[in-house]
C-alpha cells in the first residue's frame, strides 16, 4: 500500500477514536501505534500531522499528541454569494476568450484515485521510483549552506543558472537563463511574455492540456497543428503561421505529450526557419529528457542549442524525473524577450525560495543523480515494454502507434465510434483510471483516444493487473 493512502486510514481510524480521550488526553506514542497498527513511523508522522491540521488533536515535540479542546460551537451564516456570478461575467462581453477557465485536464494527473485503483493516470513516478533518500539529504545539506534561507538572486542561483545552460548546451549561457517554479509555471511565464490576451497562439495536436489551459487562462486562442509520429508537420505549421498571424509556436520537440513523438532531423531546421520568418517565438517544452529509456540511443539536442537567432524560448524542468514537490525549471532565452520573461516572473512570483535552488545543486551536483538516471531509464523501458507487451496480448483492439523511448505514457488509439468518456467510466468502477484523449486536443478531436501511463504505478504486476481490469473495461463498452 502507498505511504499516502496509509496515512489516510490510519487518520481515519484515529478519528473514530478520538472520542475515548477527554480534551487535551494523551494519545497512544508513535511506537504504539506503529506496532499496533504496522505501519511505518512515518504514516503515523502524517496522520497526526493530518489530525493536527483539523484542529483534532495537538501534537508537542518531545511530549506527544494530545486531543485538542473543543473549539467554540458557532455558526456562520450561510451568506448569499450569488452576486459573484454577475460580478465574475459582467465585464466579459467584449473578451475574445472567456476567462473562465477548465483545469481538468491538468487536475487528471494530479489528484490521487480512490484506494485501489491502478493508477494509468498520473503524471509524475511512483514514490518508489523517486530519488526519496538523495532528495532528503540534498535538502538537510542545502538547509546547513551559508546565506541558505537568505534572499536568492531573483533569476536563480549563478550556479545553477550555469546547470541548467550547460544540460541545454549550444550558446546557451548562464547569463541567458532564469530558475523557475516548475515546468507549469515557466509555461506560464512564456506564454504571458509573448503574446497578448486575444492572440492566436499555436499549439500541436494532440498536445499536453495543462499548456492548454495556460493559454486559455491568458485569453490566447490556441490553433491546432497537427503531429505526426515524426513531430510537427512543417508544411502545416507554415500554413498556420501565414492563416493566423501568430508569432508563438507551443511545442515539445522530445517525446511529445501525448503521442511520444520525437521531431524529425529533417525538421527540426524547418520549424526554426519557418518561425523565424513569420517574425514568431518557438517555445520549448523539454520536459521529459531525463525520461529517457535504456534503449533510446543518443538524444537529439534541444532545440535552444541550435538557435542563433533568438527564435526559441526553452523550458525545461527537474520536476518529472525526481518528484512533484521539486518544483524547479528553466527559462532560457536570449535578446530582448529575456527582460520581458525576467520582469512577468518577478512580479508573479518574486523568486523560487533559496532553500529548493540550494537542494537542486545540492542533488544534480551529488553521486546519487547519474545513479537515479540511470535506474528510471532501466525502469521506465521495463514498465513500457511491460504495458505493451499487455496490451497486445489483452487489448490488441485497440492501437498503438508509436512506441516511444522515452517519457511516461503511451498514446492508444480507440476503434471508431467508442465513447471515451463512458470508457473511463466503466475502467474507474473496474479498478483502473486512465486518460481520455479528448482533453489532449484543442479543437475537434479526430478519432477517439486514450493515455496510458506507466511510470506512477507500483511496479509490472500493478501494470498487469490494470491492463486486466481495462479489459473488462473496454468488454463493458466497446
Amino acid at each position: 500500500m502507498q505511504e499516502r493512502s496509509s496515512a489516510g486510514e490510519l487518520a481515519n481510524q484515529l478519528r473514530r477514536e478520538l472520542d475515548r480521550y477527554s480534551p487535551g488526553g494523551k494519545l497512544p506514542s508513535s511506537r504504539a501505534l506503529v506496532e499496533r497498527f504496522r505501519v511505518s513511523p512515518v504514516t503515523v508522522s502524517r496522520a497526526l500531522g493530518q489530525l493536527a491540521a483539523e484542529g483534532l488533536v495537538v501534537t508537542r515535540p518531545g511530549a506527544g499528541a494530545f486531543r485538542a479542546e473543543p473549539r467554540g460551537a458557532t455558526t456562520a451564516p450561510a451568506g448569499d454569494t450569488s452576486w459573484q456570478e454577475v460580478a465574475l461575467s459582467a465585464d466579459g462581453a467584449a473578451d475574445l476568450v472567456p476567462r473562465s477557465v477548465d483545469a481538468s485536464g491538468v487536475t487528471v494527473s494530479l489528484a490521487a484515485p480512490p484506494p485501489g485503483v491502478v493508477e494509468f493516470n498520473g503524471g509524475y513516478l511512483h514514490p518508489s521510483l523517486q530519488p526519496e533518500r538523495a532528495m532528503a539529504a540534498a535538502l538537510s545539506r542545502a538547509g546547513r549552506r551559508p546565506g541558505a534561507w537568505g534572499r536568492p538572486p531573483m533569476e536563480g542561483l549563478p550556479e545553477l543558472r550555469e546547470w541548467f545552460a550547460r544540460s541545454i548546451g549550444g550558446g546557451v549561457t548562464a547569463a541567458g537563463v532564469l530558475v523557475a517554479a516548475g515546468g507549469q509555471s515557466a509555461l506560464t511565464t512564456a506564454l504571458r511574455a509573448l503574446a497578448p490576451p486575444g492572440a492566436p497562439v499555436l499549439v500541436e495536436s494532440p498536445t499536453y492540456p495543462g499548456m492548454l489551459a495556460i493559454a486559455r487562462a491568458a485569453g490566447l486562442r490556441p490553433v491546432p497543428v497537427p503531429v505526426d509520429a515524426d513531430g510537427v508537420r512543417p508544411a502545416l505549421l507554415a500554413d498556420a503561421f501565414r492563416a493566423t498571424g501568430a508569432r508563438v509556436f507551443v511545442c515539445q520537440p522530445l517525446f511529445q505529450n501525448p503521442t511520444g513523438a520525437v521531431l524529425a532531423p529533417e525538421r527540426r531546421g524547418e520549424v526554426l526557419r519557418i518561425a523565424r520568418e513569420a517574425g514568431a517565438f518557438v517555445v520549448e517544452d523539454d520536459f521529459v529528457r531525463r525520461l529517457v529509456h535504456e534503449d533510446a540511443g543518443p538524444l537529439p539536442s534541444p532545440l535552444a542549442a541550435d538557435d542563433p537567432d533568438g527564435v526559441v524560448v526553452h523550458v525545461c524542468s527537474l520536476t518529472k524525473a525526481t518528484s512533484p514537490s521539486f518544483r524547479v525549471s528553466a527559462l532560457a532565452a536570449h535578446g530582448p524577450v529575456l527582460e520581458r520573461l525576467r520582469a512577468i516572473q518577478v512580479v508573479d512570483t518574486f523568486f523560487v525560495p533559496r532553500p529548493l535552488q540550494e537542494a537542486a545543486l545540492e542533488l544534480v551536483g551529488s553521486p546519487a543523480w547519474p545513479r537515479h538516471l540511470r535506474t528510471i531509464s532501466t525502469e521506465l523501458k521495463l514498465r513500457r515494454d511491460t504495458m505493451t507487451a499487455a496490451l497486445r496480448l489483452d487489448l490488441p483492439e485497440l492501437s498503438l502507434p508509436h512506441i516511444p523511448s522515452g517519457g511516461y505514457h503511451l498514446w492508444l488509439r480507440l476503434p471508431d465510434g467508442t465513447d471515451e468518456g463512458a470508457l473511463t467510466a466503466a475502467a474507474l468502477r473496474a479498478g483502473v483510471a486512465i486518460t481520455p484523449g479528448r482533453p489532449y486536443f484543442s479543437a475537434e478531436s479526430p478519432a477517439p483516444h486514450v493515455r496510458l501511463s506507466f511510470a506512477a504505478v507500483a511496479g509490472t504486476g500493478e501494470i498487469g493487473e490494470g491492463i486486466r481490469r481495462l479489459r473488462t473495461a473496454c468488454d463493458e463498452v466497446l
